[in-house]
């Protein structure tokens, strides 16, 4: 065997990182099929061109509308007619900007501003052991399946083994160039029940890597919160004036210099990086400018909805202007619950019409058309998905629980996301749902379809490998880019 030093520990298996050990594994394992080190260098370097592609790098900056709980696609944007009275939603079919395309009478403003999104409507995954909501919200933030899922779908809680939230790769592989916080998740975390944060985080990857989380006081149903936004841990103490803090910095890199088996001994955990990064933030401000809501106008915020989930679109656009690079908003109420969440088991009806719906059609339209009239769509991706859709039939249980005649279940094998931004088409719907929205009839796209897509807008292979606790090579999602969603 041809034995070529490796990288080891290496965080990244990317061709413009040279040979690697798992290189070094294929190599000498390939002798019997007739490859050599050159023809692996040479496929190798082939691979490299054929990164990019339409939409390639297309993306700065995305904007997660993270609709946790499952939303009905049949109730929202793809409602079926001539369906039995069971599947048919109970809300009417209105036109779009799109001849043909209809939505339901919940989404007014959507319906006018189609014509500059791409709706995915064959969405789906066969479950295992994913029917509930953190399996399949860990899917969807990772691209991997979980390894632990008990029979009610819950999990253990977050762990450093998790695979990392797509959010922190793509601010790891592509880090901002300003003193502003690379990743924010907002305004609550990822939960269902007692399992808190799950798929929210860096996981292997190490903390460095983690979300900003600003989640403010006050319950789920508090439509108030985000006037109490504080970011305390981004102001300067009063007796700590800014250059008093550039000179602290100073003193500790001679300290630093000075101590050269105490610098080897930490480098792996880049104290320095971190260390800066903090003092840049502090410093400049931008950050603390970013989450100050009331520099806006009152017309602007009313346009987005004085709603939890309207004014974190709007900070959403505030952050990603001041050059935040991922923003995922979840939905203000938690996965598994009654009133403002998508967990419609029962009284959907009501609460889609009067408090789930208006929020969303306020705030993702405001979104669109706000990032669209800055000039800014083109380079934010927005995405607006959940776990999954509910069941075309209402009142049948396929997770365990109780669903009511007026409540659907959970239902991961068909079910509608919308993209916007970022490269991708205008007015464009990919794939289709059958009848009754129970599956897709053409061009599925499983969860990890949708990651690959993300990442390769930020001109990001999906394919890169990353090292994960154990020092044992992963790729990023093994999904495969959805190419006819890029113009």
């Amino acid at each position: 065997m041809l034995v070529i030093p490796g990288q080891s520990g290496k965080d990244l298996c990317d061709p413009s990182l040279g040979i690697t050990r798992r290189d070094v594994l294929r190599v000498g394992g390939s002798g019997m099929l007739g490859v050599t080190l050159g023809s692996m260098l040479q496929m190798q370097a082939a691979a490299a061109e054929q990164s990019g592609g339409t939409g390639w790098g297309k993306a700065k900056s995305i904007i997660l509308c993270y609709l946790q709980g499952g939303p009905s696609h049949i109730d929202l944007w793809d409602p079926k007619e001539n369906v039995p009275d069971n599947v048919k939603s109970a809300f009417s079919p209105i036109s779009t900007r799109l001849p043909g395309v209809k939505f339901t009478e919940l989404l007014p403003r959507l319906a006018q501003i189609n014509d500059k999104l791409t709706m995915i409507r064959s969405m789906s995954y066969t479950p295992k052991g994913l029917f509930n909501h953190t399996a399949a919200i860990y899917q969807m933030m990772t691209g991997y399946t979980t390894d632990k899922v008990s029979p009610s779908g819950q999990l253990e809680p977050p762990s450093p083994k998790d695979f990392p939230n797509f959010g922190s790769n793509i601010i790891r592989l592509r880090p901002t160039n300003v003193p502003m916080l690379p990743f924010v998740m907002l305004p609550r975390p990822l939960q269902e029940s007692s399992v808190v944060g799950k798929g929210g985080t860096a996981g292997f990857l190490g903390r460095g890597y983690d979300p900003y989380t600003l989640y403010p006081p006050g319950d789920d149903m508090d439509n108030t919160k985000m006037d109490r936004i504080r970011v305390d841990d981004l102001k300067l103490r009063p007796d700590v004036h800014a250059m008093r803090l550039k000179r602290r910095a100073e003193l500790r890199e001679t300290i630093t210099q000075g101590m050269p088996r105490i610098e080897k001994a930490v480098s792996e955990y880049k104290l320095n990086g971190y260390y800066e990064r903090a003092i840049d933030l502090v410093v400049s401000g931008r950050a603390r400018e970013a989450f100050s809501l009331n520099k806006e106008s009152d017309a602007t915020r009313d346009r987005y909805g004085r709603t939890t989930f309207g004014q974190s679109c709007l900070l959403a656009r505030r952050l990603v202007e001041a050059g935040t690079r991922v923003v995922e908003v979840i939905w203000p109420k938690v996965a598994n619950s009654d009133n403002h969440s998508w967990d419609v088991h029962k009284g959907l009806t009501k609460r889609m019409k009067d408090q789930a719906s208006p929020m969303l059609d306020n705030g993702l339209t405001s979104l669109i058309e706000d990032l669209n009239e800055r000039g800014m769509l083109e380079e934010t991706l927005v995405v607006a998905v959940g776990e999954f859709g509910r069941s075309p039939q209402r009142g049948v249980s396929t997770s365990g629980n109780g669903n009511s005649d007026d409540g659907r279940d959970h239902w991961p094998y068909c079910y509608t996301a919308v993209v916007a931004g970022g490269g991708t088409k205008q007015g464009y719907i990919h794939g289709e749902s059958d009848k009754t929205g129970s599956g897709p009839l053409r061009d599925p796209v499983h969860p990890a379809n949708l990651l690959a897509s993300i990442y390769h807008s930020f001109a990001i292979d999906p394919h890169t490998m990353v090292m994960n606790h154990l020092n044992q090579p992963r790729e990023l999602v093994k999904g495969e880019v959805v190419s006819p969603l890029f113009s």
